[in-house]
């Protein structure tokens, strides 16, 4: 159930930073470039593994979500918070790999499949570590807590991944608290960075977490919606990935609600091929459970949007952030 595909198409992004000004454009290249620095500052052995991970990072939305709640601001310490929230996303993608035994990522090889398990694991390790390293040098020990606390609460959202693992028990309230966890408390996290570090201050920090965690759990129920419909082109993996790795998420949920016959079946034994998985994912289509799955996604970024309601934001900064909202669940139409 890991977030992987793109935020936004072309056309999305670029509307993303024509609402937000050239600022927005100015901090992602150069939590970019810092990126790249982090990538290649480890010696060759891993420095190769690093940047490979980096550059399947897709449209590094988390990095812009910290410089959106920023307001105006710009400063290195708001390019550390920046980067430090995409390398702790990276790690745990990478760690993902291993746990998954993932060939592709976003079409590209994984270190794991490139390089075997020990490389991988390490390669996680130390994206986990230099995270924290950038947002230590920010000398803001609220922004340090706030992502140590996003990390355990990775950590445990994906131990619950695991215990619900090939299982025909799974409510949508345990899924939605797996979202919330797994995915939602980084987005939360970057937006509060955004906010501490920028000009919203600690008083607009809440509103601007409660956002992130809004949109969290919208991104993650449609990369669930997309591992069952989305084109392997644009998602980079075969339909069904999540389903033969065990992975029991909303679509299915709901259309076991409505299938007796998808209610009885035994994921693990039945479903242990690509074929298997793509019949599989049109039966759950069939039941309409996808629709029902994006509407909650839209339930999630109405009240999502609505925080910044509570906010005196620029007209630019709140369209920009409604923008990205929206795209959260647009992508692939």
């Amino acid at each position: 159930m890991s977030a992987t595909a793109p935020v936004t198409g072309p056309e999305q992004l670029a509307a993303v930073l024509d609402a937000a000004g050239p600022g927005l454009r100015r901090m992602i290249d150069r939590a970019e470039r810092r990126l790249e620095e982090v990538a290649a500052s480890e010696g060759a052995a891993l420095a190769q593994h690093t940047t490979s991970t980096l550059a399947a990072g897709g449209k590094r939305l988390r990095p812009m979500v910290v410089f959106l709640c920023a307001g105006e601001a710009e400063s290195d310490a708001l390019v550390g918070a920046g980067a430090a929230v995409e390398l702790l996303h990276m790690a745990t993608l990478v760690h993902d790999d291993v746990l998954d035994r993932a060939e592709l990522r976003r079409g590209r090889p994984t270190v794991y499949a490139a390089a075997g398990t020990g490389a991988a694991t390490a390669t996680g390790d130390l994206l986990f570590s230099r995270a924290f390293a950038e947002l230590a040098a920010t000398g803001s020990p609220e922004a340090v807590r706030a992502l140590s606390e996003a990390s355990s609460a990775l950590a445990r959202g994906e131990l619950m991944q695991r215990e619900d693992a090939w299982s025909a028990s799974v409510s949508p309230a345990r899924y939605l608290e797996r979202c919330e966890l797994k995915t939602a408390r980084l987005f939360e996290a970057a937006c509060r960075l955004g906010a501490l570090l920028g000009t919203p201050g600690a008083g607009g920090a809440d509103a601007l977490a409660a956002f992130g965690s809004g949109i969290g759990v919208a991104f993650q129920i449609l990369d669930d919606v997309l591992d069952v419909a989305g084109p392997p082109e644009r998602t980079g993996k075969p339909r069904g990935t999540d389903l033969l790795d065990g992975t029991v998420t909303l679509p299915l949920i709901l259309a076991r609600e409505r299938d007796p016959e998808l209610a009885a079946l035994d994921l693990k034994p039945e479903v242990r091929t690509p074929a298997a998985a793509a019949a599989l994912c049109d039966r759950i289509a069939a039941t309409g459970a996808l629709d029902d799955s994006r509407s909650e996604a839209l339930r999630h970024v109405a009240a999502a949007k609505k925080e910044l309601q509570r906010l005196e934001l620029d007209k630019r900064q709140r369209t920009a952030l409604e923008l990205v909202a929206d795209g959260v669940v647009d992508r692939y139409g």
